[in-house]
């Protein structure tokens, strides 16, 4: 169960305020959705988009130099990962989903969202009725160790 003294409220709508910002300012200064999948599958080359490689690489560096930055300044993140077969079969899961569903959660749920995308507006849903059932199965049969 969850206690409701450790939920973080200011940082949780700080974050979310500055993801929103940022992905209204690449929308409007770069003309791109901030869809982490798709600039990560053309920053390695998977499939071809519409953006110049160069930018999703760059893109793609800069956010896992920004968790890394924020991790050093803070020294307060704590990472939990499970063990190397589960982490690799959840990443070619949610791998196949984005590529099945067009698109991940920062794409549709927060741009396609704010865009009245119809697939979005499908997508986001489907998302967070998956995840809810994944905890709670995950959580009925012990948790992640």
């Amino acid at each position: 169960m969850i206690d409701l003294q450790d939920i973080m409220i200011t940082e949780g709508l700080v974050g979310g305020i500055l993801i929103g910002v940022a992905a209204a300012i690449m929308l409007l200064a770069a003309g791109r959705i901030a869809g982490i999948s798709g600039l990560f599958a053309n920053s390695i080359g998977l499939v071809p988009g519409s953006t110049n490689r160069n930018f999703a690489v760059m893109f793609t560096v800069s956010l896992l130099a920004g968790a890394w930055l924020a991790e050093v300044l803070t020294n307060d993140v704590v990472t939990r990962y499970p063990d190397n077969i589960t982490l690799i079969i959840g990443g070619l899961l949610v791998g196949f989903g984005t590529r099945l569903g067009s698109g991940c959660t920062s794409g549709h749920g927060v741009c396609g969202l704010s865009r009245l995308s119809k697939r979005s507006l499908y997508a986001t849903p489907i998302f967070m009725i998956s995840a809810i059932i994944t905890v709670a199965v995950i959580n009925a049969v012990g948790g992640v160790q």
